[in-house]
């Protein structure tokens, strides 16, 4: 079997916590390999201590064992640390229809040591005239926002 299968596979997994986007999309799934009936998959968690790491973990077990595979092994991989710049594109454009505002920046964007404030784009008007409304959202991830156009609150996706 090879890797391109695998990873189509994997790519029908979703995000525990953002169900719109598979964790091939999130950047988790770092690598796979295969030899015969056996698959080793390298995962990279996006944050320390994600409590969704737990169930992606059994959520690919569980996906290449009903699809034929005899063993499975899973590990985690730290280094390099995941960054938002691992998301795909599309993984960026369904967050936004999701109504989670994806990062707009790479993870070189250091407005935060500079005081100066981040411009989030509202995923529902697309007005730039937003707040942060705390640093955490619905999980750890994600900071809370509110429009201040449209009124409507949203989770921002944290560039890291």
């Amino acid at each position: 079997m090879d890797s391109a299968r695998i990873l189509n596979l994997l790519s029908e997994i979703p995000d525990p916590e953002i169900p719109v986007i598979s964790i091939v999309e999130l950047g988790v799934s770092r690598k796979v390999e295969s030899e015969g009936k056996t698959v080793s998959v390298i995962i990279t968690p996006t944050y320390s201590g994600c409590p969704a790491m737990k169930q992606m973990e059994d959520d690919v077990r569980k996906k290449l064992l009903e699809n034929g595979f005899d063993t499975v092994n899973i590990s985690m991989n730290y280094s390099p640390a995941w960054t938002t710049d691992w998301l795909s594109e599309d993984a960026k454009l369904k967050l936004q229809k999701y109504g989670i505002a994806p990062p707009e920046e790479k993870t070189s964007d250091k407005s935060f040591l500079t005081g100066k404030i981040k411009s989030v784009t509202c995923p529902r008007c697309k007005s730039k005239n937003t707040l942060m409304v705390s640093q955490f959202g619905s999980t750890a991830c994600k900071a809370f926002y509110q429009c201040k156009d449209c009124l409507e609150p949203f989770d921002y996706f944290k560039c890291i």
